[in-house]
């Protein structure tokens, strides 16, 4: 009896990581780029399921990459125009950084935090900070980059 999706799926969970190494290079053809177990079973799960399922028809793709354009603020062109005073004011602003104003959320230990984005640094707790590694700190008590906490 053949093994149904989500059964393989589940499989891989369980399986150690020159395995699933092993299965994405026979679906995808290519060795994988990360050694990260979540990473590879993610991946692995999803071109399975696209396998089963079928993939994003090109109308899907087309509307996704139009909404992309329109609702992503982080780089969406009208909201982060090429203006030469902006440029001038902020040059190398990293563009991982949402446009000020907005909200960054993350959970952490069974409790959320919320940090506003300004246009020079970031206000938590009624405090402002210049960056993000500095609030994770104050969060956790220990150094974190603080894109990779608030998985920008």
């Amino acid at each position: 009896m053949q093994e149904t999706l989500s059964t393989q799926i589940e499989a891989l969970k369980k399986a150690p990581l020159n395995e699933l190494q092993k299965r994405h290079k026979e679906l995808h053809g290519e060795d994988a780029t990360g050694t990260h177990k979540t990473y590879l079973w993610r991946k692995i799960a999803y071109k399975l399921q696209e396998l089963e399922c079928g993939g994003l028809s090109s109308k899907a793709k087309h509307r996704l990459k139009e909404l992309i354009e329109e609702y992503d603020p982080i780089n969406n062109k009208a909201l982060r125009p090429d203006n030469p005073v902006i440029s001038q004011t902020a040059p190398g602003k990293d563009k991982r950084i949402p446009i000020p104003g907005t909200a960054i959320t993350k959970e952490y230990k069974g409790s959320n935090y919320q940090v506003k984005v300004l246009e020079k640094g970031f206000e938590y707790n009624t405090k402002i900070y210049k960056t993000l590694s500095a609030i994770a700190k104050e969060i956790t008590g220990a150094h974190w980059n603080g894109y990779l906490f608030f998985n920008l």
